[in-house]
Order: C-alpha cells, then sequence, then structure tokens
C-alpha cells in the first residue's frame, strides 16, 4: 500500500483511523488525541488513496475557529482541490442549504439570521405585546425554553406546557417565531430545525445533497442534538461513508440539548458500525491525565479510554485550600506571578477557569490590584460591542430592509426626535397591513392618510431616514462593505454621534475602523454583503480568541472546550459549585459535572492547579464550603506536597484533609522549595452549646451547635437580628462574651 502525505505522522491508532475502509466508522477520540488531524488526513485519504471527489466530501464541525484550523490543514495537504471540499458547522452548512433551497422550502433567499442579543429585543416587544410581566417571566428564561423546544424539535403548536408559567411561554413562543416570519429572519435554533423539516418535506431536495455528499464526517459528535443528529441521518442512505468522531467524556452541553447518548445510538441505527479509540495523548502530562482520569471513571456511561501521555510524567498537580473567593484568587494571581518570574512562563501562557461567570469577580480584582492584565473569555465580545451592534444593523437594514429589530436599534442612533408615540403610530399601520419597516415607510411618505397620523417634526424625521435608505439599498450592488459603513458613518450621521459620545469616541470609532479593516478586502455586491453578515451572525466566543495577546485567559469551564494552555488554574472546587448544587440528587447532572471537571483539567498541557475555598459565595450569601468530591477522587501519588499544596501526608486526600497555608502576604502556590513554610494547621477555639459570643461583623449571638471536622471546626451560632450562621472557627474570630 503505496504511502501518501495523507498518512503521513500518524500514530498507530490514528492510521487505522484515518485507512479503514469506507462504511460507517465511529472514532471515539480522548482530549488531546489529535482528532483534527486525523478528520483532514481522513479527508486527504479519501481523495488521494480512494479517488473521492473534494465536492463530494461534507465535514461538519462545532467551532468557526475549528474549521478554520481544518481548512488550513487541508489546504497544505490538498492545495487547491481543498476548495470544494464542503467544510463548516453545522450553523454554517445549514445556512448555506437555506440560502440555496430557500424557494423550495418556503424562505425569502434574503432571511437575516438573528443572534442573542436580536432574540432578546424581539422576546421582550413580545412579552410587552402580550402584556406578560418580565420580571415573573423572565426574558433570558423564556428564550431558553423557547431553544430547548426547538432542540427536541417541538414547534409552538405542537408545544405542551406542563405548568401554568409553560402555558404564557408557549403563547410567547408562538408569538415570537410569528414575529420571526414577519421579519424574515430566523434565529440559530432555526437554522437546523428548518434545515431538517425542509428536507423531510421534499425528498427530491434530500436526493440531490445524497447523491452529492458521499463522504460525510463529523466532529465533536458528543456534542450533537436531535436536529443535528437528524440531519446526519437524513444525508447518510445505506451507501454513504460516514465517519464520525466524538468522546462522551467530553460532552458539556446538555443544557443547550447536546445528547451524548446520540454516540449510542449510531450503534443502535448502524448494527456495522466500526468503533475506534485514540487514546495516545499530545496535550498533557501523564500526571494530569492520571488525575482527570480517576475522575471521569466514576462516571458509568461511557467507554472506557486508556489515556497515555506522549510528553512523559511531568509536574505534580498541586491543590491549594483558601480561606475563601477573595484570598484565593490573590493565590492564583501571586502564583502566575511567582511562575513567570522564576520559571520562564508568559503571561499568555495561563487560563484560570472556573463554573460560573460570577466567580471572575474575585479573579478580574485581583489581577486589577496586582496591574496584570487579563482576557475575559465570554465578556463583552468584539461583534457584541454597542457600535459594532448598530452597524451592523444599519447593514441588515441595507441587505434585507423589511427587518424591525435591526430598524428598532438604530432608528433613534443617533437621535432623531422620534418619540414612542410617533413609533407606536408606524408600528401600529404596519401592523395593521403586514409591513416591514422599509414599506411601512414608503406607505408614509405616499399615503397622507397614513401620515396623518404623525407629526411634522416626526414625518420629515423618518422621511429623511427613507431617502438614505432607499439610496443605499439601490447603490449596494455597486458598492463594498467598507463603502457602506463610510455611508452609514457620514450620510446617516453615526460618525458625528460617536465623536460625540464622550471620553469612550475614540475607543468607540476605533472599533467601527476596526470592523471597516476587516472588510476592506470584500468586493461590491449584495451577495457579499449577505455572506459577511451570515458569519458574524455565526462568530461564537471562542473564535475571538486573539491567541497574540500576551495576557492570562479567564473563562468558564463550559468555555474551555477545544482550547489549551501550558497552566491551568480551576477555582471553586467545593461542593455545590463544582459540582454544581443543581446535580448534587440527579445522577445524569452529576455525570455532566464530572465531564465539565474532566474536560477543564484535560485543557492543561504542563501544569494544573485545583483551587478550593472554606466558604462559598453563592448569589450573594457566604457559607461553610467542603471540597468537591472530584478532589478527593484524585490518587495522592499524583498530588504535589508543600505549602497550600497537597495532602497531609499521613491522611489520603480523599479524606479533604488538606494543608493550608495563610502568610501574612499574599499566598503562594508552589509545591516545593519552600518546606519551611508549611504549616500545621493551628489548634481550634471549643466551644459550647449556649455560650454567648461576639463577632466583628453579625454582632453578639449564642452557639447552637459546634462540631470538628478534619482539620477545622464548626460552630453554628444565632445572632441578635442577623440570623444563623454556620462559621469555620479558625476563620471566625469569635469572642467569648
Amino acid at each position: 500500500m503505496p504511502q501518501t502525505a495523507a498518512l503521513d505522522g500518524l500514530n498507530d491508532q490514528q492510521l487505522a483511523a484515518v485507512s479503514c475502509p469506507v462504511g460507517t466508522t465511529l472514532v471515539l477520540a480522548g482530549p488531546g488525541s489529535g482528532k483534527t488531524r486525523v478528520l483532514t488526513q481522513r479527508i486527504a485519504c479519501l481523495i488521494e488513496r480512494e479517488g473521492a471527489a473534494p465536492r463530494s466530501i461534507l465535514a461538519v464541525t462545532f467551532t468557526n475557529k475549528a474549521a478554520r484550523e481544518m481548512r488550513s490543514r487541508l489546504d497544505r495537504l490538498l492545495g487547491t482541490a481543498a476548495a470544494d471540499v464542503t467544510l463548516g458547522t453545522f450553523h454554517s452548512v445549514c445556512t448555506r442549504i437555506l440560502r440555496r433551497e430557500a424557494p423550495s422550502f418556503g424562505l425569502d433567499r434574503s432571511f437575516t439570521i438573528y443572534d442573542r442579543d436580536d432574540q432578546m429585543s424581539l422576546i421582550k416587544r413580545v412579552l410587552k405585546t402580550l402584556n406578560v410581566d418580565d420580571k415573573q417571566y423572565r426574558p433570558s428564561s423564556v428564550l431558553a425554553e423557547i431553544s430547548r423546544a426547538k432542540s427536541d424539535m417541538i414547534g409552538p403548536h405542537e408545544y405542551r406546557p406542563p405548568s401554568y408559567w409553560h402555558e404564557v411561554v408557549g403563547r410567547a413562543y408562538e408569538a415570537y417565531q410569528a414575529a420571526l416570519t414577519a421579519n424574515n429572519a430566523l434565529d440559530f435554533d432555526d437554522l437546523l430545525l428548518v434545515t431538517v423539516r425542509g428536507l423531510e418535506a421534499h425528498p427530491e431536495v434530500l436526493d440531490r445533497y445524497r447523491q452529492r455528499y458521499r463522504h460525510v464526517l463529523v466532529d465533536e459528535f458528543q456534542d450533537t442534538n436531535l436536529p443535528q443528529y437528524r440531519l446526519v441521518r437524513l444525508l447518510c442512505d445505506d451507501s454513504t461513508d460516514l465517519f464520525l468522531v466524538g468522546d462522551e467524556d467530553q460532552s458539556i452541553y446538555g443544557w443547550r440539548g447536546a445528547d451524548y447518548r446520540n454516540l449510542g445510538r449510531v450503534r443502535e441505527d448502524y448494527p456495522g458500525v466500526r468503533t475506534l479509540l485514540l487514546e495516545r495523548n499530545y496535550r498533557s502530562s501523564q500526571t494530569i491525565l492520571d488525575a482527570a482520569k480517576a475522575v471521569i471513571a466514576r462516571n458509568a456511561q461511557r467507554v472506557h479510554k486508556d489515556l497515555q501521555a506522549d510528553k512523559g510524567v511531568g509536574e505534580p498537580i498541586v491543590v491549594y485550600r483558601a480561606s475563601g473567593p477573595d484570598e484565593e484568587a490573590d493565590a492564583v494571581v501571586a502564583e502566575i506571578e511567582r511562575l513567570v518570574s522564576s520559571d520562564g512562563f508568559g503571561l499568555g501562557d495561563f487560563a484560570v477557569m472556573y463554573r460560573m461567570n460570577s466567580q471572575s469577580r474575585a479573579l478580574e480584582e485581583a489581577f486589577m490590584r496586582r496591574h496584570i492584565p487579563y482576557r475575559l473569555l465570554g465578556g463583552t465580545r468584539f461583534y457584541q460591542r454597542r457600535e459594532i451592534k448598530d452597524i451592523l444593523s444599519y447593514l441588515r437594514l441595507i441587505s434585507t430592509r423589511n427587518e424591525w429589530v435591526a430598524f428598532d436599534r438604530v432608528i433613534n442612533v443617533p437621535p432623531r426626535g422620534l418619540g414612542d408615540v410617533s413609533l407606536g403610530h408606524l408600528r401600529n399601520m404596519a401592523d395593521r397591513d403586514g409591513l416591514g419597516p422599509y414599506d411601512a415607510l414608503r406607505r408614509l411618505r405616499d399615503d397622507e392618510q397614513a401620515a396623518s397620523t404623525l407629526t411634522g417634526r416626526a414625518r420629515r424625521a423618518l422621511l429623511d431616514f427613507l431617502e438614505t435608505w432607499e439610496e443605499l439599498v439601490d447603490s449596494s450592488e455597486k458598492m463594498s462593505v467598507a463603502e457602506l459603513i463610510d455611508a452609514i458613518l457620514g450620510e446617516w450621521g453615526y460618525g458625528i454621534f460617536i465623536l460625540s459620545s464622550g471620553p469612550e469616541a475614540e475607543d468607540r470609532m476605533a472599533n467601527v475602523q476596526e470592523l471597516r479593516g476587516a472588510v476592506a478586502e470584500l468586493q461590491p455586491g449584495r451577495d457579499q454583503l449577505a455572506t459577511f453578515l451570515d458569519e458574524v451572525a455565526l462568530v461564537a466566543d471562542v473564535d475571538e480568541l486573539q491567541e497574540a495577546v500576551d495576557a492570562p485567559v479567564l473563562l468558564t469551564l463550559h468555555t474551555a472546550k477545544g482550547l489549551e494552555f501550558p497552566v491551568v488554574f480551576i477555582v471553586g472546587m467545593q461542593e455545590g459549585v463544582l459540582p454544581h448544587s443543581r446535580a448534587l440528587e440527579e445522577p445524569d447532572e452529576l455525570e455532566e459535572e464530572r465531564r465539565l471537571c474532566y474536560v477543564g483539567m484535560t485543557r492543561a498541557m504542563k501544569r494544573l492547579y485545583l483551587l478550593h475555598a472554606a466558604t462559598s459565595r453563592m448569589y450573594g450569601q457566604s457559607d461553610l464550603a467542603l471540597p468537591s468530591r472530584f478532589l478527593k477522587e484524585i490518587p495522592i501519588e499524583v498530588i504535589a506536597s508543600g505549602p497550600g499544596a497537597a495532602a497531609d501526608s499521613s491522611t489520603p486526600p480523599r479524606s479533604g484533609r488538606r494543608v493550608m497555608v495563610r502568610p501574612s502576604t499574599t499566598p503562594s502556590l508552589a509545591p516545593a522549595g519552600a518546606a519551611e513554610a508549611v504549616r500545621e494547621p493551628a489548634e481550634v477555639a471549643t466551644y459550647s452549646v449556649g455560650e454567648s459570643v461576639s463577632h466583628s461583623k453579625f454582632g453578639r449571638g449564642t452557639v447552637i451547635k459546634y462540631e470538628t471536622t478534619a482539620d477545622d471546626a464548626e460552630v453554628t451560632v444565632a445572632f441578635e437580628g442577623k440570623g444563623i450562621k454556620r462559621l469555620l472557627v479558625s476563620l471566625a474570630r469569635l469572642t467569648r462574651v
């Protein structure tokens, strides 16, 4: 069998996967096992060795970042032939199908894709129209329930509410979907759902795609939801070469409909499926892998993978116990400083991960106190910044015209003297006659009766807006996206508006110019504009992580998927946080929390720090916290000894006992070289039930319970006017009264 570039540099397991015969193949790929290489070289193998036509190959992944990486590798392997391979995310592939098949599916080809902000604007308007209290029915919660229904392929008319709250959501769902249709818009869930239903309803269209795509490859298959699984099943007939790569241990998106059990369904739906393993890890040390394997091994619904590190044993893991989130954050920042100054790491080598966004507060403050820059992944992203959203809304008006969400956003930006009453009259007329904003303004210009409901000033402002709008719509075929942005800044007056926006003006204009620079090479034409708007709508948080910026990254564990860092800190590893309190009584949810922890741990390449606090802050309240059960499952052999680092030598870590260092300066997490700094837990005070005590914050109280723990004691006190508090004795600093 001749060697080709498609088979270069592969280990035995990778080679078996890349060169396996055509058919249905399921590759269970452990973290860091080179699955992107396997996918891309499989494509090259199909073309070079199997004679597959590049246009007959469809490769689907979950992020634009992964798709770009695959495209870059394919270009290097195949040259110009790679251009004919269809490669992209599920959402981008579905968008292409919908644009092409819009007439068959009953769609307008110029539909708009609504992102999260657009959806929120729309659902708020819907709830207001329905006279629904948005405090009781929070827009984000209503949207989440609508998204869940769509992920289960339940439309508004099939939705069966189990409670009164859900009954209101059902009405909102129906109105929301009607509003999307009126705006010629689809949300992210619709991109999948409408594609699946369109292909199911039009066998002749489906057959064309089946005939074209004879080879279908899917990355991160464990994260597919029902519509995505159904799409794959639709596209693949009995003779299609189906190549799936996934890992049930890394399925962490159950909250948004992902179902790792789809891996099991493949075995049921394709009885002859070939199953292969990728177990050689090229990212992490064996020590990190051994710790992560010990955590994930407790999950029942999984295929065992014996991950082996290519990099050797590596440094031991550091486990640190802090008094609370603030000390925990200070310890992380101090250790980053130490590693940069003494071990040769750069600031960009570090990631600090946490279960919930709210945990970033203490970390951000700690970095700011020490004047260390940081990146907040999942904060305000570039395409979500106010001025960028404004420009994109203007561009959408030019591209699609009759789109109310974009119109509502910019009609008074800059201010045009239009009040709620005037805009309400316009909207009422439009709703009555089923018009979009562009057609409504044209009706206003041409119909005196329609114009009579508005003041002369309001009518002039709206018609001035329409005049510019019509000019740009008419010119959009000849203008590039960059030229359209210039027109928005000039003719629509948005540039002057930004420059007069106070201290932020320079930064905001710099952001707009950054956007203009990004589109500078796009050629004129409305198709180019529509393609650009599609691409922007499909951008995810992880796609905007600029690796060139030399600063630590703060991110949630959910956001960490697909990333890797030389040094990883995971903070907040206590019961009720990781695992989350919602999962403690639900076995399936607890397994997902375990997978989340596993994903975070396996992002680390060289060093891994796991931190927990004696007290947790949840929803503004502080309480005692127990170490996460995940910490207790890690073998003692892989944990470092030393200050703040590991278990007492006589007590295995599964007991929860940790040596905690509380020096007068910021604590260090260094596991070696400072043994003299290790402190045994101080002898703690004892209290009797009924004893009177005083606390600096809560005042005077009475002890109602006292109990010892492995290395401390807990006291429960009823404070006068402050209620009952549980306190750790070593931290409470109680005085007897």
